[in-house]
């Protein structure tokens, strides 16, 4: 992993240190699961991680099943990585577009959308770029005028997650070349989680794009104290999907158990979790469930939103990517 935050330092031996035992404690796990009779090893964004809402997913599943879970917590493209490697029985992850080519390329079947939130970007309390309510685009016009004159810094994530290629994105729409970008000072790359990504962006007064669960818990656990500028609308809708591994490409995946999570996940308790997680701690749920509006469209707009988004081929999973997996598409 490369770490790019502040040009011509040298890249803290802390979080160097923080790498290299990440790193080694994601093989050992998975080598500690392979050893069980029935376990299930998830590649899962940090922000799923993170924000605790798998814990309480994971202790209510194995309440009700023999399959026990265990969790790879990176970014989105390293979890995607796992899983082509055959680390992983299954993904949990949040970028769409990585999501078709791993189904194209014959790694991924069954996909499933499970629920949705928003990014927003973030800023400090003076907001000197001026961003407060601005429309995505207009914001990041603001942003890159306030950089360029030395007003501002903005904070990306770096690490090919699904977040920083929302962020890439963003900035395509909005006009720029992301290679310009990185070489300006204003622009600095923390090459991390959200969650250390968020207190960078703290500690230098920055902004950045997060989503919000991982941001409302860490502002909440007073953590941050950046403020939301701009949230959501379409632009900055956030799609969280669930992607068994193919096993016909990799026979050693466990499919079946695969299916039975992802079962789960989309039923009236898994996406009642979603529903309710955060809500007494928080005000409000860090993550939506998507199935139900998906299914009765009972909010057509952000319904509409979703599939414009995520969807491929105008569905979730197109029918040539749902082998073993068809009683979930009923």
């Amino acid at each position: 992993m490369v770490i790019r935050l502040m040009r011509n330092r040298a890249i803290p031996i802390a979080i160097a240190l923080i790498v290299i035992i990440a790193t080694g404690g994601v093989y050992t796990l998975q080598s500690q699961a392979r050893a069980g009779d029935r376990s299930l090893v998830v590649s899962t964004t940090t922000s799923l991680y993170d924000t605790g809402v798998l814990d309480v997913i994971e202790d209510e599943f194995e309440a009700e099943t023999p399959i026990d879970l265990y969790f790879i917590s990176v970014g989105t493209g390293l979890a995607i990585s796992h899983a082509q490697r055959g680390d992983a029985d299954m993904i949990l992850v949040h970028a769409p577009s990585k999501e078709q080519t791993f189904l194209e390329e014959g790694y991924g079947v069954c996909r499933k959308i499970i629920a949705y939130n928003f990014f927003s970007i973030v800023g400090p309390a003076d907001d000197a770029a001026g961003i407060a309510e601005m429309e995505p685009m207009a914001a990041l016009d603001a942003l890159v005028e306030k950089g360029r004159a030395g007003e501002i810094i903005w904070v990306s994530r770096g690490d090919d997650s699904g977040t920083h290629s929302k962020e890439k994105e963003l900035w395509t729409d909005a006009g720029y070349d992301l290679a310009t970008l990185r070489d300006e000072d204003w622009y600095r790359e923390a090459g991390t989680g959200m969650g250390k990504t968020l207190q960078i962006a703290e500690e230098f007064e920055a902004y950045t794009l997060t989503d919000m669960g991982t941001y409302l818990k860490y502002f909440k656990d007073g953590l941050v104290s950046l403020e939301v500028r701009v949230g959501a609308g379409k632009e900055l809708i956030n799609v969280y999907s669930a992607i068994a591994v193919n096993s016909n490409t990799n026979p050693d995946a466990n499919f079946e158990d695969a299916l039975t999570f992802i079962e789960f996940l989309v039923s009236e308790e898994g996406q009642g979790t979603f529903e309710s997680y955060g809500v007494d701690d928080y005000g409000t749920a860090l993550f939506n469930p998507a199935v139900s509006l998906l299914r009765d469209a009972s909010d057509p707009t952000t319904a509409g939103w979703i599939e414009d988004t995520a969807f491929f081929d105008g569905s979730e999973c197109p029918s040539g990517y749902r082998t073993g997996g068809e009683s979930l598409y009923g």
